[in-house]
């Protein structure tokens, strides 16, 4: 856990408390993977420093809340990479290999 300061629109300083943490995931192949996962999970205001780790089948991420972790773990199961252990139906193969080509692409 790490201490940081943010500026809020309001420019008062409030302090926060980011943890870290690594997720294994299923699905995860190649470069365009991780590419679609950095930048849907980057979206999230509250989660950042996002790394991708192929040959592990890892996502690390820093976030601010449990809330945050739980989004982060629905966005990932959304696009076609839910954790491991989690239900891999064949219609959650099909998104990651969607997410995949977009990642290709992007």
């Amino acid at each position: 856990m790490s201490q940081f300061l943010f500026y809020n629109h309001f420019k008062f300083v409030e302090k926060y408390t980011v943890m870290k943490t690594t997720i294994k995931i299923q699905n995860l192949k190649c470069g365009g993977c991780a590419n679609s996962i950095t930048k849907k999970l980057s979206k999230i205001s509250s989660i950042s420093n996002v790394k991708v780790n192929v040959e592990e089948t890892e996502v690390e991420l820093h976030y601010l809340n449990k809330l945050d972790l739980e989004n982060a773990k629905e966005t990932l199961k959304s696009i076609g990479y839910p954790e491991a252990g989690e239900d891999n139906s064949l219609g959650t193969k099909a998104k990651s290999y969607v997410s995949c080509a977009i990642g290709k692409m992007s």
